[in-house]
């Protein structure tokens, strides 16, 4: 086959995608709950059952880890367990829960002449998402964009290919056992990448594209979508310890906050602390993270303090490490750790510790991130801590949707009007 004719077989092919999304939408936004209920439950006993299959698909993924070339962090995040199977069968069953934001009236008023105006929610249509190295994601996304009326279109990464085809495998067999449309939930099942470009282009099928992975993969799909894109580039999140702050405390959120899970969005990346409490803290959180065998990076007072810490640049405070380096800065007032946070921040996650009310309230009124801690670890910022379910993804974006993108962030919403045979003078 000639390289022009793989590239139409490859553009005819999504075309056909997208065209079955749309209509496996138009079925799946007439649904009422309980058959999309009945089938998120059904597929978490599913996956519970067929965890040995789960598991041998994994394998073979973390087989070809090295020769994919991945980092340590994204092998955690590629890598299942049994345990971590069944959080994803837990996370389908909590979203089973939550309510149905597909009909929900917003809003309700007669006019003054009579006409009955409603504003109800509706799903998006079909979404295109994106994502790399993380297979849990593929069972959340599908998830609630499926409880919220919409059809997904997944593009895993290639380093993730067979955990993902199995589980949604198992998705979509559980999907036709309760009456959900076909085509509902589809894996893109090549790794060409010229397909991402070719469904990008499809806007009269594909409502919304989600990119979840890479700065570079998010920002070239912000640069080639011809639909309205959710995103976030990057998780560069802060620690503030207050002068007021409970030192024991902001110890226990600065491990946790940094070390808990170090490979993800919402991990801490960067630690400012008030001047007034520094020649304390520092040694003390210094020897809580050694444990951890974090590096840390500081200004000259960070230094002073701390004879472990290298001196950080302007680029170690703007970076998002992902692994285990983190870089300090201390601080003379809690304005200059706001003005600090909105200058490097990606506006992802910030958190304050501090036992002054007032303090906590400027900060939170001042910080322009999507998700703002007092008193609490940065890795809350989560879809299902939060209380949304499984989340799709961390928008840092303003609009359409802001924080983890859960039900409701997957909708929106028409008027219906009822008269009695008004017409317009």
């Amino acid at each position: 086959m000639t390289a022009v004719s793989q590239k139409d077989s490859l553009r005819a092919y999504c075309l056909d995608l997208a065209q079955r999304a749309r209509l496996a939408s138009r079925q799946l936004g007439l649904l009422g709950r309980e058959p999309k209920d009945a089938w998120l439950r059904a597929s978490a006993v599913a996956l519970r059952r067929e965890l040995p299959k789960i598991l041998e698909a994994n394998g073979r993924d973390l087989a070809e880890a090295s020769g994919n070339g991945l980092t340590e962090a994204a092998i955690d995040r590629l890598r299942l367990s049994a345990s971590r199977v069944e959080d994803i069968a837990a996370g389908l069953e909590s979203v089973a829960a939550l309510p149905d934001p597909v009909g929900e009236v917003l809003e309700s008023v007669v006019r003054p002449n009579g006409l009955r105006v409603r504003r109800v929610r509706v799903p998006l249509g079909v979404v295109f998402f994106i994502y790399e190295s993380r297979p849990n994601v593929t069972a959340d996304a599908a998830a609630i964009c499926v409880k919220s009326g919409n059809a997904v279109i997944l593009r895993g990464g290639k380093e993730a290919a067979h955990s993902s085809q199995a589980l949604v495998d198992i998705l979509t067999r559980v999907a036709s056992e309760h009456g959900l449309p076909a085509n509902a939930i589809q894996l893109v099942n090549t790794a060409d990448r010229d397909a991402v470009g070719y469904l990008l282009a499809l806007n009269d099928y594909i409502d919304l594209a989600i990119p979840r992975g890479g700065e570079a993969l998010i920002r070239r799909v912000a640069a080639e979508a011809r639909m309205p894109v959710i995103k976030h580039y990057t998780g560069n999140c802060h620690v503030y310890v207050d002068r007021s702050a409970d030192l024991d405390m902001a110890e226990r959120i600065t491990v946790n906050s940094k070390c808990q899970r170090m490979g993800v969005c919402n991990a801490a990346e960067s630690l400012l602390v008030h001047a007034a409490v520094a020649a304390t803290f520092l040694p003390q959180v210094s020897k809580g993270l050694a444990p951890f065998r974090v590096e840390l990076r500081g200004d000259p007072a960070t230094c002073a303090l701390l004879p472990e810490a290298r001196p950080a640049t302007d680029e170690d405070y703007a970076t998002e490490f992902l692994g285990p380096v983190l870089s300090v800065k201390v601080v003379d007032s809690l304005d200059d750790a706001i003005a600090h946070i909105n200058r490097y921040g990606s506006g992802h996650t910030e958190a304050i510790i501090a036992n002054d009310a007032t303090a906590a309230k400027w900060f939170t009124d001042r910080v322009d991130s999507s998700a703002v801690m007092v008193n609490a670890s940065t890795r809350f910022n989560d879809g299902g801590h939060l209380g949304l379910g499984a989340e799709i993804g961390i928008s840092t974006d303003k609009f359409h949707a802001r924080g983890p993108c859960g039900l409701r962030e997957l909708t929106s919403y028409k008027f219906v009007v009822e008269g009695e045979g008004q017409i317009r003078e």
